[in-house]
């Protein structure tokens, strides 16, 4: 991250029945938060646990794209499967204003090698607004793995979104006016 970067500031949303319901501990909601806290020097300013509910879920993730909120990142876990209850991706869709999919195709790629799994997940990205939505698997293992697939992009990509960037990040490239 550069020096001049304002730290980033995140959301994490674990989704899960289960864990809504006491019935199971989350561990990949504190996992991201780590990863956050500790390798993107973010300040995770919200938390939360929320059952597979399409409304509930899209009210979160607006809630956090609001203004007011200034926050630069949400990450979601959970729900993104094959399951019937899987509604992440389009809790979330309804609220990005402008989709990303590369975001998350380069994700899978880098987590290919890892198991072909990586490919299962319906997991997208977008922005609302000044913040970027990205939707990731539920296990710890898989959460944690592809949002250290996408680490060397995302402070780029936050900058980008905050009206930091001038260019286009090469070395030779100008100024904008």
């Amino acid at each position: 991250m550069s020096e001049a970067m304002r730290p980033i500031r995140a959301a994490v949303l674990t989704v899960s029945d289960r864990c809504f319901r006491g019935e199971y501990r989350d561990t990949s909601g504190p996992a991201i938060a780590k990863i956050l806290r500790t390798r993107l020097d973010a300040a995770v300013v919200e938390q939360r646990c929320l059952p597979d509910e399409h409304v509930q879920l899209a009210s979160c993730f607006a809630e956090w794209c609001r203004p007011e909120f200034a926050i630069d990142l949400v990450v979601s876990t959970g729900g993104t499967g094959l399951a019937p209850r899987d509604v992440t991706p389009e809790a979330a869709l309804s609220v990005i204003e402008r989709q990303h999919a590369g975001l998350m195709e380069l994700a899978r790629l880098r987590c290919l090698a890892r198991t072909p799994r990586a490919f299962l997940s319906r997991g997208v990205a977008g922005s609302a607004g000044r913040t970027l939505i990205l939707t990731l698997p539920g296990s710890e293992r898989g959460a944690t793995e592809k949002l250290e697939a996408l680490l060397d992009v995302l402070p780029h990509a936050i900058q980008t979104l905050r009206g930091d960037v001038q260019h286009d990040g090469r070395p030779d490239a100008t100024i904008d006016g």
